[in-house]
């Protein structure tokens, strides 16, 4: 009998069954799979718990029955399975290990390019900051000078003014 065909037995709920089963450290079977199976006398014994429960005893003073079963029917793990389980963790821990250094690498080179791109970037910076000083100065020193007449044409003996054009009268030349 299952632990849920037990419960509707007794009335309870499944998981109930269960924490009585764990609780009381009961010495109950269970299949390969791992699920409770109960017989007659493991019945017999939950309704003698199920009693006392309900007249007013409780859990923690129901003595728990000693009698140890076989706790479990199936297949018992060979060596075997256990030193190909350690093998495989064995490889799981060389391959995160693999790929822990592979990140750090992938880091590293990542940063050494980044590194890079900063310092042509504070190059272009500095050639910038340079042209800029240089064109400050130009300007300064066109401002310093006075600026010259007009230019003279001669034209036919006689002395004409060349006259600006739209272009350098909006430049200011």
């Amino acid at each position: 009998m299952n632990t849920s065909e037990a419960a509707k037995l007794l009335g309870v709920s499944t998981s109930t069954i269960q924490r009585w089963v764990k609780q009381l450290d009961l010495p109950m079977e269970r299949n390969e799979r791992g699920h409770y199976h109960f017989n007659n006398q493991d019945i017999e014994v939950l309704k003698e718990i199920h009693e006392k429960l309900q007249s007013g005893t409780l859990i923690q003073e129901i003595a728990p029955v000693k009698e140890k079963k076989i706790t479990r029917i199936g297949i018992v793990k060979s060596e075997e399975k256990n030193e190909t389980i350690e093998k495989l963790i064995e490889k799981v821990n060389k391959l995160e290990i693999g790929l822990h250094a592979k990140a750090d690498s992938v880091a590293s080179y990542q940063l050494l390019q980044h590194r890079r791109e900063i310092e042509e970037l504070q190059q272009q910076i500095k050639n910038l900051t340079q042209q800029v000083e240089v064109l400050q100065t130009e300007i300064k020193e066109m401002k310093k000078s006075p600026q010259m007449e007009k230019p003279l044409v001669l034209d036919n003996g006689k002395v004409k003014r060349k006259k600006k054009n739209f272009v350098s009268s909006l430049l200011g030349l």
